[in-house]
């Protein structure tokens, strides 16, 4: 009697940005140290814990080292029976001279479009490149998977990575990766199997997540 050939194996991360902050959307906060979750940030925390909780299993937690992320990483870890880990691969870009700045007022400076038109050749004054950030990330993710093989894990970390993150599993060029959007407490899932990768959501916000494999 012929065997069936058994799946390929499927090694599944969960990438969750941080929840909503005092500055969100104003300031270009960076790795400045002592940003923590707004009130409606904690409210956003528990309700992605409560969407990864409906998992079968998680096999660990991950998270960047500010306190915005791993205060998101706290309900997770209690729904879920994992200890939040570390992870200073899952660091925010950083953005040197640029850090603590406003918006409204990096908007107005003619780099600002270099940033939305072509990341790839550009460096933050003092800070990371996006093409650094890209590369710390997806190595971060790799070796993090590697680790875990055939589970999922859950990695809490920032907008610009986790679209750096997704830009690369979808084999979309970096200049374009402004067009992804990630906003605080969406959960992206990307699978690995032997094949690669497959993107199963991105910006997610509300909905079961136990649904989603590979078609």
């Amino acid at each position: 009697m012929a065997t069936r050939n058994a799946p390929p194996q499927l090694t599944t991360v969960l990438l969750v940005r941080h929840g909503q902050t005092p500055s969100t959307g104003k300031i270009l906060p960076g790795r400045a140290p002592g940003l923590h979750l707004a009130d409606t940030g904690v409210a956003q925390a528990r309700k992605a814990a409560e969407r990864i909780g409906e998992l079968k299993q998680v096999d660990a937690l991950y998270t960047s080292p500010l306190e915005r992320a791993r205060e998101t990483a706290a309900p997770i870890a209690a729904i879920t029976g994992q200890r939040a880990r570390v992870e200073r691969g899952l660091l925010e870009c950083e953005f040197g001279e640029w850090t603590g700045a406003e918006l409204s007022k990096l908007m107005k400076k003619p780099e600002w479009q270099t940033v939305q038109r072509s990341p790839s050749s550009f460096r933050f004054p003092g800070g990371e490149s996006f093409s650094e950030m890209q590369h710390r990330i997806v190595s971060t993710l790799d070796r993090l998977r590697a680790a875990h093989p055939g589970g999922t894990i859950v990695c809490v970390s920032h907008a610009d990575p986790i679209k750096a993150a997704v830009a690369n599993a979808l084999g979309t060029h970096l200049d374009l990766f402004q067009r992804i959007v990630i906003s605080t407490c969406a959960v992206s899932v990307i699978a690995w199997s032997p094949g690669g990768p497959a993107v199963l959501a991105v910006n997610s916000t509300g909905g079961s997540l136990r649904e989603l494999q590979p078609s």
